[in-house]
């Protein structure tokens, strides 16, 4: 087995223990800007730490901080930022599997956004995975004590946060490629620990001025709740090295087939962990987003 089949299932893993502690946040003392907080002020410093030292241990220079990488850096940390939130708040109104399935649509936005807008050719099978994966967000966009169908009842706060989240997360993982790439540097775990200590130091700083300025008590908040935030940013840092890492050693559509393991670990987590419900049609309906997202990865 190549190494990054097994960094690739550390990631969702990670990934979703983080997941689950911020959706335990939000239902508590925590809002949900309060939660994604908890993912960078927790990991920020250690993340630094951890690459100075692994930059020293390997002798290595540093690279240059040019504005290709703050650049990239900042708005790709900012499209983080309002995904998570976004994400923490539809764990608010959904169920936990819900709410990653609904994240996971990023895989199949960030091929339209490219499509629209930069003119990115589409073959006759990536469409036919779009459209596949439209109907499988039709059947989670309506409620699910809803009764029967009705078109209405796709237009929703739950739907809008889902797909605004997956967008959103696409943005970021094109713009962290490029705030890495720009490093050019040949080791891909100093690129990866690099980008993500400067990208984690950008958004515990604006996150601490936005909360401070808006909701001050959210930050006092995030320290009383240390011992379960701190678990948040220590799963947030493992997951995103590992994701950070697979990237610069595969193909980013191998990654992705590899990596909707998470839908797997959210369904387990809704319902053995968080005892939670999932409908008939949540289950066709993620079942079908799945299937999308994965013919979509093994076309592009």
């Amino acid at each position: 087995m190549t190494l990054w089949i097994p960094i690739t299932l550390a990631a969702a893993f990670f990934q979703t223990l983080r997941f689950m502690l911020q959706r335990q946040l939000s239902l508590g003392s925590l809002s949900a800007t309060g939660a994604t907080l908890a993912r960078f002020l927790y990991s920020a410093p250690l993340v630094a730490v951890l690459i100075t030292i692994y930059m020293t241990a390997t002798a290595q220079a540093w690279p240059d901080f040019g504005g290709a990488l703050f650049g990239y850096g900042a708005m790709g940390g900012l499209a983080q930022i309002l995904a998570t939130v976004a994400t923490v708040r539809l764990f608010q109104a959904r169920n936990f599997a819900v709410g990653i399935t609904f994240k996971k649509t990023e895989v199949m936005q960030a091929v339209l956004v490219g499509w629209v807008l930069l003119g990115d050719s589409v073959s006759g099978l990536g469409l036919l995975a779009i459209g596949l994966g439209l109907v499988g967000v039709v059947l989670l966009s309506v409620p699910s004590d809803a009764r029967g169908f009705r078109w209405r009842d796709m237009a929703n706060p739950s739907a809008g946060l889902g797909l605004v989240a997956g967008l959103l997360f696409a943005v970021s993982g094109v713009c962290y490629r490029g705030a890495s790439l720009s490093l050019g540097m040949e080791d891909p775990l100093a690129r990866a620990g690099v980008t993500l200590a400067v990208v984690t130091a950008m958004q515990t700083v604006a996150m601490l001025i936005w909360l401070r300025w808006r909701d001050p008590g959210q930050v006092g908040a995030v320290w009383r709740a240390r011992r379960v935030a701190v678990w948040v940013g220590l799963m947030s840092m493992a997951g995103s090295f590992c994701w950070f890492t697979a990237f610069t050693l595969q193909n980013a559509a191998y990654v992705n087939a590899v990596g909707q393991v998470e839908l797997i670990l959210s369904a387990l987590a809704s319902v053995l962990v968080f005892r939670e419900a999932v409908s008939g049609r949540e289950w066709i309906g993620m079942a079908v987003l799945l299937a999308s997202i994965l013919l979509l990865i093994a076309v592009i």
